[in-house]
């Protein structure tokens, strides 16, 4: 009775004014909250706040239809909202298209939008998936935005040999990771820019072909942007992950790749999950930004960031780690070696007196004893 009383005292009116969708911020939390107390189980249905945020700050969705094939509770479709409207933009230019192969989770979506008033009629619930059963096949997007499962091993490959969407090469069924990179692309609008998580290994693996459909991504110029994530992002893996960012019809740096090499950023929430800060989401959208505007702003920062050609790329055997093309960040050298000579010397001597002076002692006392 005393918690309905609580809810039923709150100003509605002027919670509003604060906030157009305050019982989603609250919706949020507990979700937020329930993944963080599921650890692993949770990370199928929610994607941490500062991720999502990082690629909708990237990505910029003010207008268009946006589409997310494993949307979880929907977390991405409600930040591409809230993106327009941090921006002024007007909701109503954004269309939303989702599908979900767990009821629970689909249902969770369903909530998450319905309590800001989104329109959730093309979220989709079937229990075959996006790679079976796609419930959106004649989309074309102009933004996709997705966290798909990780190496996922059982995304039913076998069934789908020879699918139409396989053109950059035949994912192996043991590894969903270039099956849905691919039915991304497949839905994507012919200008249309798309950001997805990705589980870092799909970054350099040769196994089953990933390499030569690797290669044929970044050959196609659709390969626009890779950011190397911090570890310990995400609840429901420790498998280090990066940010992709594919783009048809690109104009601008053509022929280049923007690489960024986020591992050192962000900070521990708890002693498992870490998160970004706002300050680190907005230089990393920067630099991406300024990339794409293709002016002076953007400048190569040694072990942050890199513009790389695909010539470059294509010399490292199209291996798209980011490490590997920003190099190590520049430190001051104020190494004095003469001086860190002389005190170790003086403290291995001092330790050498030590030790005779500890060894007298010993024999001294072994003398002592008695047999």
């Amino acid at each position: 009775g005393k918690l309905i009383d609580e809810f039923s005292n709150i100003d509605v009116a002027e919670s509003k004014a604060r906030s157009a969708d305050v019982l989603g911020h609250v919706f949020e939390y507990f979700l937020g909250e329930f993944a963080l107390a599921e650890g692993k189980q949770g990370g199928q249905f929610y994607t941490p706040r500062s991720v999502v945020q990082l690629m909708v700050e990237m990505l910029k969705p003010y207008k268009g239809r946006v589409y997310d094939p494993c949307c979880g509770s929907g977390g991405m479709f409600v930040q591409s909202e809230g993106f327009v409207v941090a921006h002024q933009g007007k909701i109503n230019d954004i269309s939303i298209y989702g599908q979900e192969s767990n009821q629970t989770t689909w249902r969770l979506a369903k909530m998450n939008l319905a309590i800001r008033g989104i329109d959730s009629s093309q979220v989709k619930y079937n229990n075959e998936g996006s790679f079976l059963n796609d419930a959106h096949k004649d989309l074309k997007a102009d933004y996709i935005i997705a966290n798909p499962p990780f190496n996922d091993s059982d995304w039913s490959g076998d069934l789908l040999r020879g699918d139409g969407r396989w053109k950059y090469g035949e994912p192996p069924s043991g590894n969903a990771n270039f099956a849905w990179i691919q039915h991304f692309l497949y839905h994507l609008a012919p200008t249309g820019l798309m950001g997805f998580v990705m589980a870092k290994g799909a970054l350099t693996s040769k196994s089953g072909g990933e390499g030569d459909m690797r290669k044929a991504l970044v050959e196609a110029r659709l390969v626009d942007c890779i950011v190397n994530m911090p570890a310990k992002l995400f609840l429901n893996t420790q498998i280090p992950a990066s940010l992709w960012f594919l783009r048809r019809g690109k104009t601008k740096r053509r022929d280049e790749i923007l690489f960024i090499d986020a591992r050192n950023m962000g900070h521990l929430i708890n002693r498992r999950t870490r998160e970004l800060s706002d300050e680190d989401i907005a230089s990393i959208a920067k630099l991406y930004s300024d990339w794409q505007d293709g002016g002076d702003a953007y400048a190569d920062v040694k072990g942050l960031c890199k513009s790389a050609s695909i010539e470059d790329v294509a010399k490292l055997d199209y291996v798209l780690t980011p490490g590997r093309y920003v190099g190590l960040e520049d430190t001051e050298d104020d190494f004095n070696f003469a001086e860190r000579f002389a005190s170790l010397q003086a403290e291995l001597v001092a330790q050498m007196k030590e030790e005779a002076a500890l060894n007298e002692r010993i024999l001294a006392n072994l003398a002592k004893v008695k047999i």
